[in-house]
């Protein structure tokens, strides 16, 4: 494909503290540079983000940070208008005046980058329009989502959008593959604190902890309440940065995939994470939701667990059952789930739209 120019208006590419955005952006961003595209990555910039930045400056595209809204329109407009493709992404601050103004100045196509789709559905279905709107969905010529599935269909039939594609998360395998290092967990989990997702976490983590009281567990990600309360032998770390995710991976036996309640209602809705610890060759232990079972072929390259029952018969698999599984799912990783085959995906949403659009233009 000819080479694009490509704006993303996006949370954050340079801080991952708190988000699993910047992981995305930079895996997609880096990838799509690789193949020739020129990218302009335009971010908020928050005092949350600005205290936290891991990669204040991206070393594979343009990176600028804007002040309010004002700022962005006043020194970006022309890049916008320039562009061949511009992408909104969720929970960009004032997402919704953002897009308005998006929609307006780009001359070519529009997309919209769900990270977050049950949540966005679910927002919207109680008329919370904090970054988009009903009529967004419908203005924008793509609509790419984290979550595929019947979610594609619903945002095409219920909200007009004229064409619904996935673009899951992927992995970047030159941050993420194994490492030669000791265990020091038999299970762990990445994760920040959620309510709706704590009950798994105590069911598939904590119980076998305290069931194997010998071994070695941990939980890492902030804003977990009651640490006193939880099995003696759980480790906490209170945050990994993404730079060490690959050991933090490669130090667990096991590790554990636990999903939010919306992704779960809605199904087909990969985390970040399960690609990340495929990649790293670790053996995988995950709850269940529709879906799963066309990223990863269950008992082959994933463990799907409905009771502590099966997560302490998965820990009980000996060393040659565990590696086969991380083998099998790694390689479907590699050959799937990288940010090279989403950048690919992404060019085949360009052509598609540009088919469609020379199509109508001949027909009217």
């Amino acid at each position: 494909m000819e080479p694009l120019s490509i704006v993303i208006l996006g949370l954050s590419i340079t801080s991952a503290w708190g988000n699993g955005h910047a992981t995305t952006y930079r895996g997609l961003v880096r990838a799509l540079s690789e193949r020739g595209h020129s990218l302009l990555f335009l971010e908020r910039d928050v005092p949350w983000y600005a205290e936290n930045r891991d990669l204040p400056h991206p070393p594979y595209a343009q990176t600028e940070l804007y002040s309010s809204l004002a700022d962005l329109q006043q020194r970006f407009a022309a890049q916008v208008a320039a562009a061949d493709l511009v992408i909104v992404g969720s929970y960009v601050p004032e997402g919704v005046a953002v897009g308005q103004w998006v929609l307006r100045q780009a001359q070519v196509m529009t997309a919209f980058y769900d990270i977050d789709t049950p949540v966005t559905l679910a927002k919207l279905a109680n008329h919370d329009y904090e970054y988009l709107t009903p009529e967004l969905i419908a203005a924008y010529h793509c609509y790419l989502s984290f979550t595929g599935g019947p979610t594609l269909q619903l945002l095409e039939r219920e909200y007009g959008s004229p064409m619904a594609r996935p673009l899951y998360c992927s992995v970047d395998p030159d941050l993420y593959a194994p490492e030669d290092v000791a265990h020091t967990w038999l299970l762990g989990y990445l994760g920040t604190y959620s309510a709706d997702r704590q009950p798994s976490v105590e069911r598939f983590l904590f119980a076998p902890a305290q069931a194997l009281p010998a071994e070695h567990f941990v939980v890492a990600g902030p804003q977990y309440p009651d640490l006193d309360a939880w099995p003696s032998n759980v480790q906490h770390c209170a945050h990994i940065p993404p730079d060490r995710h690959r050991r933090f991976y490669n130090q667990q036996t096991f590790t554990l995939n636990v999903t939010r309640a919306d992704m779960i209602r809605a199904g087909f809705a990969p985390s970040v994470r399960l690609f990340e610890a495929a990649a790293c060759g670790v053996p995988i232990i995950s709850d269940v939701w529709p879906g799963i079972e066309t990223f990863f072929v269950p008992n082959e390259e994933i463990l799907l667990a409905r009771s502590t029952a099966d997560v302490l018969r998965y820990l009980q698999l000996d060393s040659a059952a565990r590696q086969a599984i991380a083998q099998r799912a790694r390689a479907r990783v590699l050959a799937e789930h990288t940010a090279a085959q989403r950048a690919c995906e992404l060019e085949g949403y360009v052509r598609e739209w540009r088919s469609q659009s020379t199509l109508t233009a001949e027909v009217s």
